[in-house]
């Protein structure tokens, strides 16, 4: 091409015609000798890399440092490479070696142990610290499992996905960054309950307050729980009111899991029963601008310090969790604290729980089947 005609291209413009030549030539000038130092450069950067975050040894060197913190070290263990993590308040067991879920699972730890105290009007601390275990996969998970259970492995095999607390231990394996994090939200509440409180709380209850912690977010470098976004509970809740199949306020307090489990539809069963009894936990702290929070939080207390005011024998049974805990006692004991504390009859309370499940649910759209 012409001089002239570039110059009519650019406007006439010469300088600026000069000005892309050296740009080109200098880019030119640039990308030569970086190409053909390609191989040799890896080479050099290759031989001063640091551990690879796929291993062990440099995941302690990635994690060490993290607010949360307090040490970290390598996991001799049977079932895979493997590092311990210590928090204050947590000793946390994993092969699963994921780079970013390990770097947010202390603060996720110590968030939930926080939060776990907003149930309570005082706070409680002081023990060992919280022993979980994650494992890579769910092989790995079952390995343990075996061994950790016993004759009880069959049991537990039947865990679809998730987690479960066991002997002060939460165990859990990678279902994904979400998924992993609210099962170790909700079988965490079970792990701090059981260590703080002298009476084990009647079933609606444990798992009710559970699901508070199923669903959190990060900000700003911290993670804050959602019970209000639960969409997985409420969605269920929506279908049950849809379908017309909400279970009687009586009979859901008198539930257990085990229960349920046996029953001939035992997913949609399960399913109900733990949908409304996260929305009974939220209905008693929430509704009418928490006119029974007050309530809520001294059955809690009597629970933490052992104070309801049950008979002796009643007292020994809440407290020995060495008694196995039937049906009849967990039914007898729901009913009995409802009477005490709400000191109002369950089915004048319904109508309103009724209520306020419909309001709670009011902005989901699902399709029943």
């Amino acid at each position: 091409m012409k001089k002239t005609q570039i110059n009519k291209i650019l406007g006439r413009r010469p300088f600026l015609y000069f000005s892309l030549l050296v740009f080109n030539f200098s880019l030119i000038c640039v990308l030569i000798p970086f190409i053909a130092g390609c191989e040799q450069n890896s080479k050099i950067v290759n031989s001063n890399a640091p551990a690879k975050l796929s291993t062990a040894d440099g995941l302690i060197k990635y994690v060490a440092p993290l607010p949360a913190v307090q040490n970290a070290q390598p996991w001799e263990n049977p079932y895979g490479s493997g590092i311990i993590i210590e928090t204050v308040h947590y000793k946390i067991y994993t092969t699963m070696l994921e780079p970013l879920m390990l770097k947010q699972i202390p603060a996720f730890v110590e968030a939930a142990w926080q939060q776990y105290q907003s149930q309570l009007p005082q706070s409680v601390n002081g023990g060992e610290k919280f022993k979980l275990y994650l494992f890579k996969d769910r092989a790995q998970w079952e390995q343990f499992t075996k061994s950790f259970t016993g004759h009880q492995f069959p049991i537990y095999q039947k865990i679809k996905k998730g987690a479960y607390y066991l002997n002060d231990c939460t165990v859990a394996y990678n279902i994904g960054r979400t998924r992993t994090f609210s099962v170790i939200g909700h079988e965490g509440w079970h792990q701090f309950c059981n260590r703080y409180f002298k009476y084990r709380l009647p079933s609606w209850l444990d798992e009710g307050i559970a699901q508070l912690f199923e669903e959190s977010t990060m900000e700003n470098g911290r993670f804050i729980f959602l019970p209000a976004k639960n969409y997985q509970r409420l969605g269920a809740l929506k279908i049950s009111i849809q379908n017309k199949k909400m279970i009687p306020l009586r009979t859901l307090i008198s539930l257990n899991p085990g229960q349920v489990i046996a029953n001939n539809q035992a997913d949609s069963a399960a399913i109900a029963f733990y949908a409304q009894s996260y929305a009974l936990v939220r209905f008693l702290r929430e509704d009418n601008y928490g006119k029974r929070l007050g309530s809520y939080y001294q059955m809690m207390l009597g629970a933490l310090n052992g104070t309801w005011p049950i008979s002796e024998s009643e007292s020994q049974i809440a407290s020995n969790r060495n008694i196995p805990v039937t049906a009849q006692w967990n039914s007898f004991i729901a009913q009995k604290l409802f009477s005490i504390y709400l000191n109002q009859e369950i089915e004048k309370i319904e109508p309103e729980y009724l209520a306020f499940c419909g309001k709670i649910t009011y902005p989901i759209s699902v399709k029943s089947y």
